[in-house]
């Protein structure tokens, strides 16, 4: 059974990621990109499905792990009767063949080790042909190919590569783990301290550029380099998550692949990476949205893959028990086909922030927005699947409805505030009219709050958006009476679920975990409206659930207390960041704070 998902640390090279247990087990990696088929897969199944897993072979009595400050370099510290033992994980930004590298080192006495490989390419179905080779081993099948280099003597057991040594104070044991395509001649042998060394000053040269300096430093920081690792380099795409399947009830079926691009993280995102200074990341993200939505608006889909690409079929693994037997286990996600109406509001308001924030303005993206103007003076009125991309029937979502009006209301701001040409008279209008119906339809005197569709009294989380993209003031009657409806009915223990799952609505089975990104939203809008003490309570104790190495997944389990659902999640990462900026603005001088949004409009 594999770890609980909190016992996870991650490490990654900006292109692909893996995940490692605080047993010294590396349970998840995809190779070469976060999309590529595992071939380490045990997080899903068993160890059978591969892992590495490096750790002392004697009963370890403590256990301590850490980031090395402003990085992405693990150290987990093993301590056991015979001695003390630190394995240092890393994996450098990539400039040539995926590695990943692992250094035993003594700290104290001597312990006897044990490293147990097991290589299963396509997602632990593909047993390799191993061989000894001068250095370590070679692992092949088909176009996939493995080398694993240390001067530690590896061998073969029941189709394992096993070795066992003893580290001693002050001693270091490197290992080196190179994936390459099989007809590629053997990747060029690295110095694994040398590449240590180098990763390391490369991750505190990045984080030393962070413009952040608020209250709550370290949190957005290792945020913020969660955020990095999960960027797709060559592109500049920001994956959901490094995993796929991990449940968000356990047992359940909610298991979804978030190893690709939403684009409804886009403003977010953006914003998240402003408040930390990195402009570049910001331009990258901007430059991958525009490039992936090229084309006709009515074909704009809700995520791509990290190069952009569309199809993105969705299967199931059928081999693969699921973690802690949540099946099916599923790649590729067939949410992309759905019609998302809110998809629209967010590209528009990623782009206008964007020119806000002075970054360089791209040739192409007001020709893409003025696109999807025309698509959304009709589309607007139509039924879709909504932010969380039910499977059940389309319906009016107050929140699409919501988005749609976004994109109005940016597009004309983009006329009046940076000179754009632009039909602002007709949009000014659609801006009108979408605002009207939504507070006459998405609003039910009978609750006194918005409501999840206008057919509904359901409440709904994603209507805590409201007042961030400015669409009413956290302070009016109607947003007070939604946040005091949703805490009423949708909070469980201070974390806020996203809406009452029910078969009819989502076409799944009920159940599932208190929606972290939800819980910021609640904290922001409390901010918003003046309640600063309660927002920094929900706000602490959304810290308080990161892990020991500061990393949260999609969601929370109040009633397990556990962490749920993929992992490490961006968007609980994006939430993070930017509710610490909101909640410093709201605690300053009352002219400073935030009136209509919590995000630039």
């Amino acid at each position: 059974m594999a770890l609980s998902i909190e016992q996870y640390a991650m490490i990654g090279d900006c292109q692909t990621a893996a995940l490692i247990g605080d047993d010294g087990s590396i349970d998840w990696l995809c190779l070469p990109r976060f999309d590529s088929p595992a071939c380490f897969a045990a997080l899903l199944g068993t160890p059978e499905n591969g892992r590495w897993q490096l750790a002392p072979a004697e009963e370890v009595r403590t256990v301590r792990r850490r980031y090395r400050e402003g990085t992405l370099v693990l150290e987990t510290d093993f301590i056991t009767d015979g001695g003390a033992v630190r394995v240092i994980d890393c994996m450098p930004p990539r400039t040539a063949a995926p590695d990943l590298v692992r250094i035993v080192e003594g700290l104290r006495g001597t312990v006897s080790m044990r490293l147990e490989l097991i290589i299963r390419f396509d997602y632990g179905s593909i047993v390799p042909w191993v061989r000894t080779t001068s250095r370590g081993i070679r692992a092949v099948a088909g176009p996939d190919t493995i080398y694993c280099r240390s001067e530690v003597e590896l061998r073969g057991e029941d189709l394992h590569t096993v070795a066992d040594f003893t580290v001693s104070e002050g001693q270091q044991v490197p290992f080196e783990l190179t994936w390459c395509r099989t007809h590629e001649g053997e990747p060029a042998d690295q110095d694994p301290v040398d590449t240590l060394r180098d990763t390391e000053r490369w991750w505190r040269e990045w984080s030393g550029r962070c413009g952040y300096r608020g209250s709550w430093y370290d949190p957005v920081l290792r945020s913020l380099i969660t955020l990095k690792a999960l960027t797709y380099a060559p592109t500049g795409g920001l994956v959901a998550a490094a995993t796929t399947s991990l449940p968000e009830h356990i047992g359940g079926v909610r298991n979804w692949d978030y190893r690709y691009c939403w684009l409804r993280d886009a403003t977010f995102a953006l914003y998240a990476l402003m408040v930390g200074g990195y402009l570049d990341e910001a331009r990258a993200w901007r430059e991958w949205l525009v490039n992936a939505v090229a084309g006709t608006p009515e074909s704009t889909q809700i995520m791509y893959g990290v190069a952009g690409e569309r199809r993105l079929t969705e299967l199931e693994l059928g081999w693969l028990t699921g973690y802690e037997g949540s099946a099916p286990v599923r790649i590729g996600n067939a949410a992309h086909n759905q019609h998302q109406l809110d998809v629209y509001g967010e590209v528009m308001d990623a782009l206008h922030l964007a020119r806000r924030s002075g970054l360089h303005p791209d040739e192409n993206a007001w020709r893409v927005q003025r696109a999807m103007m025309r698509f959304l003076e009709t589309d607007w009125r139509k039924p879709d699947e909504g932010i969380w991309e039910v499977r059940g029937p389309q319906r009016h979502f107050t929140h699409s409805k919501v988005m749609a009006w976004v994109a109005a209301d940016r597009a004309v701001k983009a006329v009046e505030q940076f000179g754009l040409p632009g039909e602002v008279e007709k949009w000014r209008k659609l801006r009108d009219d979408i605002h009207t119906e939504v507070c006459a339809k998405g609003f039910h005197q009978s609750v006194g709050s918005f409501v999840q569709h206008y057919d509904s009294d359901d409440p709904d989380a994603s209507l805590l958006m409201l007042p961030l993209v400015g669409f009413l003031p956290a302070t009016d009657p109607r947003m007070v009476g939604t946040v005091q409806y949703i805490q009423k009915t949708l909070v469980r223990e201070g974390f806020v679920d996203r809406y009452p799952t029910r078969p009819e609505v989502d076409g799944l089975p009920a159940g599932e975990g208190a929606f972290l990104l939800c819980t910021f939203w609640l904290a922001d809008n409390l901010a918003m409206q003046g309640r600063d003490g309660e927002a920094h309570e929900v706000f602490e104790r959304l810290l308080d659930l990161r892990n020991d190495v500061g990393l949260l997944s999609e969601e929370y389990d109040p009633h397990a207390g556990r962490l749920v659902g993929n992992f490490p999640q961006a968007f609980s990462h994006i939430g993070l960041i930017n509710t610490a900026r909101n909640l410093a603005r709201a605690g300053g001088p009352a002219e400073d704070r935030p009136k209509q949004s919590s995000r630039p409009t």
